[in-house]
């Protein structure tokens, strides 16, 4: 498609100099402008397909900056494990049980989404899997993706006995008589699978080794998912060379699903550093941006590393993955190789160290050096006032509030108040992003928007309602500020002249909906690059 005029629409361009606009013309895969429906027609020319949006918002295509985009499209293929579906341990027996019954002997199952902590009677144990098959090994992947839970078989393969020591960065959970319970925490999951790669304590290592063909095949079918919720490009924020691989050859073979940017795992450091290579390198459609670190684990999971412990017994001191000096150093070196630095952190105690490290950066890297804080659960008040300091991007993902909010305010009390404080990052003159952290949850944007606006957990309490945003701001938080963290504003993220022709038509008029009823809008149109890539007619 050559030109294409979308008018009779609410159009919502993310540019500060012309907000809105009734049409927007596209030519040549390059917006061309946005205004009267008799300006677009004439900036689109002679020949342009004419869509009439019937009133929908049309607004950018939405920039997911941490998307796991490859794992999303493994856990699309597997076992769904996730709530409500599978509510207590005996409902993750039978969706394992009947997976069992349709796999050849000996081969494994894999389930995501597992959230244990709306368990009665808490988290499930090899024991458990070892009531569904004894003739596969299993895996069942927590919704955080920092744990797992894996069957007798699973550890037989793996050769993990009741004598494995813990690594640095995770460890084996265990009864009060000692023995393996089977869950898997952190980096411990490095010891259980068939990997694709090594990562050592550099994070929670998911990089399962499966054929390239399967990889590239579910890649292929996670487009269908992800165009209709009008999402057009992702950023992957562990990218290991199982990824960039798939992604090339998906990249090669024409069937990328989306523009698609990889921040690699700092394990690479030392082998990218000696290949002079840094960020950002790439292409509009594979792109490498940033360099991803780790300094806590997962708050869904009770290994996030707060000052006061939380839990409802105080159980969860949390858990570090580097020495606080080696994160320093590391992303230090990161910096002065060039690298934009993103560190994963959720609690406070995590975030001083994550600011040391960053206020470390400061001192060799450029001018704008954005560093972003991935998922930035609980930073204090104070802790957020010294991000304006370096410019740093709070990476927020809001669905979590909503799909285990009531376990946070359970296991935080008064504290859960301020997780993701997000209008307080605005109000101090920060450009927060919105993000999904798919597979850890939905990929849908208009759901993430949704939970930034609302702030409600899935029982209808709120969480830290003082902490909405607008549904305006939620939206340039998951268009322009995304492209803004992914140094592609230029191009991306906003319906200017001349910017790469990503949007979506949603199949509502948002400004005149409910709140609490935009989880209900997905895309009526979606175009990338210029191309219709996914329609309702």
């Amino acid at each position: 498609m050559s030109a294409l005029l979308i008018h009779n629409a609410n159009v919502l361009t993310m540019d500060d100099a012309n907000p809105r606009a009734a049409a927007v013309a596209v030519r040549e895969g390059r917006v061309r402008l946005a205004g009267t429906a008799e300006q677009a027609r004439a900036a689109a020319g002679p020949g342009a397909v004419e869509v009439d949006a019937g009133g929908r918002t049309v607004i950018p295509g939405f920039i997911d900056p941490h998307n796991h985009l490859l794992s999303t499209a493994e856990s699309l293929a597997a076992v769904d494990a996730g709530y409500p579906r599978v509510g207590s341990a005996a409902d993750l027996v039978r969706v394992v049980a009947e997976e069992a019954a349709r796999t050849p002997a000996g081969q494994w199952i894999r389930a995501f989404h597992m959230d244990d902590a709306k368990y009665p009677g808490g988290r499930p144990t090899r024991r458990h899997l070892d009531e569904a098959t004894d003739e596969h090994p299993v895996i069942v992947y927590h919704v955080s993706g920092h744990q797992a839970v894996v069957n007798s078989a699973a550890l037989a393969w793996s050769g993990i006995t009741e004598n494995v020591t813990d690594p640095a960065g995770g460890s084996f959970v265990r009864d009060e008589a000692g023995r393996l319970t089977g869950m898997v925490l952190d980096s411990a999951m490095e010891l259980l699978l068939p990997l694709a790669v090594d990562i050592g304590c550099h994070g929670p290592n998911f990089h399962t080794a499966l054929p390239a063909d399967q990889l590239l095949g579910w890649l292929s079918d996670a487009a269908g998912p992800y165009l209709s919720a009008g999402v057009t490009t992702v950023c992957d924020p562990q990218v290991s060379a199982r990824e960039l691989r798939v992604y090339r050859a998906a990249r090669a073979a024409g069937t990328l699903p989306l523009r698609t940017f990889g921040m690699p795992l700092s394990h690479q450091l030392d082998a990218l550093t000696s290949a002079g290579l840094a960020s950002p390198f790439g292409d509009d459609w594979l792109r490498l941006t940033g360099m991803k670190f780790y300094s806590d684990g997962t708050l869904l999971g009770g290994t996030a590393k707060f000052s006061v412990p939380y839990g409802e017994h105080g159980e969860f001191a949390g858990s570090l993955y580097h020495d606080p000096d080696r994160l320093v150093d590391l992303v230090t070196r990161a910096a002065g190789e060039g690298w934009q630095v993103a560190i994963h952190t959720q609690g406070d105690a995590a975030m001083e160290h994550t600011l040391a490290a960053i206020a470390s950066a400061a001192r060799v890297s450029g001018p704008d050096a954005r560093p972003r804080v991935e998922h930035c659960g609980y930073p204090t008040p104070e802790q957020a006032k010294r991000f304006t300091d370096h410019g740093v991007i709070p990476v927020n993902q809001p669905n979590f509030l909503h799909d285990s909010g009531g376990d946070f305010l359970r296991r935080l009390g008064e504290r859960a108040h301020r997780l993701q404080p997000m209008r307080e990052e605005i109000d101090l003159g920060l450009r927060p992003v919105l993000s999904s952290d798919s597979f850890v949850s939905s990929l849908r944007p208009m759901d993430t928007v949704a939970n930034a606006v609302c702030r409600t957990t899935r029982e209808g309490l709120e969480i830290g309602a003082d902490q909405a945003v607008t549904l305006h701001e939620a939206l340039r938080a998951h268009t322009l500020d995304a492209a803004h963290a992914l140094g592609v504003e230029d191009r991306l993220g906003a319906l200017r002249p001349g910017y790469l022709a990503d949007l979506v038509v949603l199949d509502a008029d948002v400004e005149t909906m409910d709140a609490d009823r935009l989880r209900t809008v997905g895309a009526w149109l979606t175009v990338l690059d210029g191309e219709v890539v996914h329609g309702a007619g």
